[in-house]
């Protein structure tokens, strides 16, 4: 892909996702709606998807940033659901839908089918996660969701470079192929563990928030390649890059509730960043496929009708399959169920959005392009268009068809997570009680300190005392009305009026000084430090309690 190209399709796909935001739209799906129609314009330039760019470059920053995102506590709670939607369900698919091309297509070899499967297989959470969000899912499905995308596309590659191995004449037994799986997942979880406690060993000795987050940029894709490039037994066997990438990330996400302010904020930021740009790209990229996709299948031996036809059945029975395999997994016996043993069963609501959040994502369509022009024979391999065919009709027909529905479901099923709410607002106001008592104790002690250390007269150090007492007082009790006032509440509350009073007058602070710029009796260099104290004012009234006011 030309550099001026690929500018190109950032600058495009970023205003599209500028504008899904401000009218509240679904991004993902607006991207890819767009970029089919560019791809009819006569003319437009070929942008032609690199497995190796989406594998190597894009995927593991998405993954590392879900990751760090996610709870580890909630993802190990939701353990069982995780592994049975990522690895389980991700085998079943790829087997049923492996069986079902086979007796399509006959005359493809039924490792060929298979590699359909595997490529197939995989949900992609990006669409159902934002989707989710903007709905108010509850919160263990979202866990649930992501938990399953950052582990099945490990499954599923996995089960892909099996397919390729069994095609390309390279394959041992069934028992070779489930430990290629086991190694793969042993090595990858080892190196993003490994990665993560030497990243956070670092990060913790240098104490600069700058280094700090350069060194978790480059965490995704040091993980990535290492696990990759890992061969212990032979080439056969290598870690999963995508499980080192997810180990890292959740261990490194846990480890930065213990990091400084500044590394946060800046972290949270720099791959929020990173998650819109990724996003967006592998979106475009996916829509403007569609060219090299008609183009291999009119250069197919059989029929365009023929083919159109068994991959519409292959993306009916990708999207079909997923259902019954999420009501079974729960309400079979115990040792089956999804949910676990310790949880009531779900409700079936919550269920069927699960199921119907199948989207797949560019991963599918990356496996696809992949796959070899040749066999080790120096054969064509074969059936490899009808791979790249049916990835592309499942992958834009599932975000179409799925990613259009999911939100009216979750609407008309009123799957929200109002339980959620409501606790997090119970756990909110009893820890902000029991943090301002802990304040208060240890402000009860600074008092002689600071007679002491300041040599300033008792009367003096109380009265300071007195106003730090009232302040995480004042700080508290506001914390504890926002959590109890509705939206329409908080919108008319003193409080809110109040916040917007302030930032009126870090406006009319940040103008003036800007004038005075504009007639030089300001310096650049002493603009850019005020301008940056009243910034960090200016945010933590959006990034604190007023957030809830404003």
């Amino acid at each position: 892909m030309e550099l001026l190209t690929l500018m190109g399709v950032l600058a495009g796909a970023l205003g599209l996702t500028a504008v899904a935001r401000r009218f509240n739209l679904s991004a993902p799906l607006l991207v890819v709606v767009v970029a089919l129609a560019v791809s009819f314009i006569p003319g437009m330039p070929r942008v032609q998807m690199e497995p190796e760019l989406i594998l190597t470059l894009v995927l593991p920053p998405l993954l590392y940033s879900t990751a760090r995102e996610s709870s580890f506590a909630q993802f190990k709670a939701a353990a069982r659901p995780i592994i049975g939607l990522g690895v389980i369900l991700v085998v079943v698919t790829a087997l049923v839908v492996g069986f079902v091309v086979h007796l399509l297509l006959p005359d493809l070899p039924i490792a060929s089918a298979f590699v359909i499967g595997a490529v197939v297989a995989p949900p992609d959470a990006v669409t159902a996660a934002a989707i989710g969000r903007r709905q108010r899912l509850p919160r263990r499905v979202m866990t649930v969701l992501t938990g399953e995308s950052l582990v099945n596309d490990a499954a599923a590659l996995t089960l892909y470079k099996i397919g390729l191995a069994a095609v390309l004449g390279a394959a041992g037994s069934l028992g070779h192929g489930f430990l290629v799986f086991l190694v793969a997942a042993v090595l990858g979880i080892g190196v993003g563990l490994a990665a993560g406690v030497i990243v956070a060993w670092i990060r913790r000795k240098l104490d600069d928030p700058l280094m700090e987050s350069v060194f978790g940029i480059i965490v995704p894709f040091a993980v990535y390649v290492t696990a990759e490039h890992l061969h212990p037994f032979s080439h056969d066997f290598s870690g999963s890059g995508v499980l080192a990438v997810v180990a890292a990330g959740l261990y490194l996400g846990d480890r930065s509730l213990h990091a400084g302010p500044a590394t946060r904020v800046q972290d949270s930021t720099i791959w929020a960043s990173f998650d819109v740009l990724l996003e967006a790209f592998v979106f475009a990229l996916m829509g403007l496929q569609l060219p090299f996709v008609l183009e291999s299948a009119n250069a197919n031996a059989r029929g365009n009708g023929e083919l159109l036809l068994a991959a519409g059945v292959v993306l009916v029975v990708a999207i079909a399959i997923r259902i019954p395999y999420v009501f079974a997994s729960a309400y079979l016996p115990q040792t089956f169920r999804l949910f676990g043993q310790e949880r009531d069963r779900p409700s079936w609501r919550n269920l069927l959005v699960l199921s119907w959040a199948g989207m797949r994502g560019v991963v599918s369509l990356a496996a696809a392009a992949g796959v070899p022009l040749v066999t080790d024979s120096g054969q064509p391999f074969p059936g490899r268009d009808e791979i790249q065919l049916f990835a592309f009709v499942v992958a834009i027909g599932t975000v179409l068809i799925q990613g259009l529905t999911l939100p009216s479901v979750i609407r008309k099923l009123d799957v929200h997570d109002k339980d959620d709410v409501e606790q997090d607002a119970e756990e909110e106001k009893a820890a902000r009680e029991t943090a301002m008592q802990a304040a208060l104790q240890r402000l009860d002690e600074l008092t002689p300190e600071l007679i002491e250390r300041l040599d300033i007269p008792r009367e003096k150090a109380e009265r300071l005392g007195a106003r730090l007492r009232a302040l995480v007082e004042s700080r508290y009790r506001g914390a504890v009305a926002a959590i109890s006032l509705s939206a329409e509440e908080r919108d008319s509350s003193p409080h809110a009026a109040f916040v917007q009073a302030r930032r009126d007058l870090l406006l009319v602070q940040r103008e003036t000084m800007l004038e005075q710029r504009a007639e030089g009796k300001l310096d650049d260099e002493v603009l850019r430090k005020v301008l940056r104290e009243l910034d960090l004012e200016e945010l933590a009234l959006s990034d604190t309690l007023t957030s809830r006011l404003s």
